[in-house]
């Protein structure tokens, strides 16, 4: 099954923070949304690492870049009333988006997603 990663997720296993052993399993199949790279750029910055620091780890991890598609962005606004009481993100939406597109299951840290009641499988990893 595809592991679709949250970029709380991939943080996770940056800078090793509680609970990213739990990903690991996940990353032989594991993608990351075009949407959701771009968090992982900001949240690492703001730690120090450049851009390429990600590029890298992506490739090295072997996750997979899923191109934001049309179809996965209506998606994610489709849910978007279904998940504003729990403050989800445009880049939370668009890691179930494409999780729910690709029939794979979503990887966060965000615990609150735990209290979701959508069709798409998640993993909380804390």
């Amino acid at each position: 099954m595809i592991a679709v990663l949250d970029a709380s997720a991939l943080v996770a296993v940056a800078r090793k923070e509680r609970g990213f052993e739990f990903v690991l399993p996940f990353l032989d199949a594991a993608v990351l949304s075009t949407v959701n790279t771009v968090e992982v750029i900001e949240a690492l910055g703001r730690f120090g690492s450049p851009p390429e620091f990600v590029r890298d780890l992506i490739a090295d991890l072997g996750i997979g870049l899923e191109p934001f598609s049309e179809r996965q962005a209506l998606i994610a606004a489709s849910i978007a009333a279904q998940t504003r009481h729990l403050g989800l993100s445009l880049g939370d939406r668009a890691c179930l988006a494409v999780a729910s597109d690709l029939g794979g299951v979503a990887i966060t840290a965000d615990r609150v997603w735990g209290e979701l009641r959508l069709d798409v499988e998640v993993v909380v990893i804390r």
